[in-house]
């Protein structure tokens, strides 16, 4: 089928072709009832605007675009809804694009850019060590990117993983837990480096010595974290609470700790990470920290568009920002056997 074009409109509307784009684009200065009449021709015919000839005429897409890899469909979703949602708020739209390991994720950045998109968010967590793809981000006019990308010089909007880690672990001492072992997902990610920070800076603030071989890594899976907790528990026979930073080794760390006999909270505490759906669901209720995972997206797109509004020197990056994570206390966390102490709600 043909599609109706603005000479379509302006000949059926009897009017020039230039009344036309006026009226449909609600820009000059038109009649309301010749408007109005154009409107309704345009209605009547099913006519959609053409974005690519406006682009070609305005070099003005309005659209973004967005590479990621290297995150669980948990963290991914939230996050391209947030993109999507700040980007259609705009008046933007989005390009998604999911980058395979090698150098794809640089090839994407180019693609996208020979597009013309008017900046692109970059969130490919499995490549941030790339050089290549660095510098194909660093090449654009405007990016920002979700963790911080190798060698930096781009606007990164992330999580503050430290302050994620340091509240996991200040309840955990707030019940009066002192063996307080980790279960990581990856080492020498982002993720892993800030919450671990944040768990020796809460250890060291108590005056609390981080128990022996007491940290193990699960890879973000139920089953990881179940065999990692398991390994643990071995080691250190005599731990408290397990901070897990995910709610999937989390419950795996649970199914851990009742397999060999033991309670959770009574005997064992444990805290996940990033409050997925599940973690309400499961017996006994998963005490975690809450990701905010769509607001991330939708302040990596402020800060996309706050770069192409304002002129700043070639030579500046702007300042990263971070969003803080909130502690949900559930029912796998309570007091360390012995110690009397009453749970608090006032962590952070």
């Amino acid at each position: 089928m043909a599609h109706v074009s603005l000479r379509d409109i302006a000949r059926d509307a009897d009017v020039s072709f230039q009344t036309a784009s006026k009226a449909l684009r609600g820009t000059g200065r038109v009649a309301p009832a010749t408007r109005a009449r154009i409107q309704e021709v345009a209605q009547r015919l099913g006519y959609v605007p053409n974005t690519v000839a406006r682009s070609l005429a305005t070099r003005n897409t309005h659209s973004l675009g967005f590479v990621a890899s290297g995150m669980a469909s948990y963290v991914l979703t939230p996050l391209m809804h947030g993109v999507e949602r700040e980007a259609t708020a705009n008046g933007y739209f989005s390009i998604f694009t999911l980058a395979e390991p090698g150098d794809h994720a640089e090839h994407l950045v180019r693609q996208l850019s020979e597009r013309r998109v008017e900046g692109i968010v970059g969130a490919a967590l499995a490549h941030q060590g790339n050089a290549g793809y660095a510098a194909a981000i660093r090449s654009l006019p405007f990016a920002v990117t979700v963790f911080d990308i190798a060698g930096g010089g781009v606007p990164a909007v992330s999580i503050d993983e430290r302050h994620t880690g340091l509240i996991a672990t200040r309840h955990l001492i707030r019940l009066g837990h002192r063996c307080i072992v980790q279960i990581v997902g990856e080492p020498m990610t982002n993720p892993h480096m800030g919450r671990y920070a944040g768990y020796l800076d809460g250890l060291e603030s108590a005056g609390i010595v981080p128990p022996s071989d007491g940290i193990d890594a699960g890879y973000w899976t139920a089953d990881g974290g179940y065999r990692a907790a398991g390994r643990i528990l071995d080691r250190v026979p005599h731990l408290t609470a397990i901070f897990a930073h995910n709610d999937h080794m989390a419950i795996g760390a649970i199914r851990a700790v009742l397999d060999r006999g033991l309670r959770v909270p009574d005997d064992i505490s444990i805290i996940g990470c990033d409050d997925i759906d599940l973690a309400g669901f499961v017996t006994p209720a998963l005490t975690t920290v809450q990701i905010p995972f769509a607001a991330l997206g939708a302040a990596a797109v402020r800060a996309l568009l706050a770069q192409t509004c304002q002129d700043r020197p070639a030579t500046s990056t702007p300042p990263a920002a971070l969003l803080r994570a909130e502690l949900i206390i559930r029912r796998t966390t309570g007091p360390s056997p012995g110690s009397g102490s009453v749970p608090s709600r006032a962590d952070g």
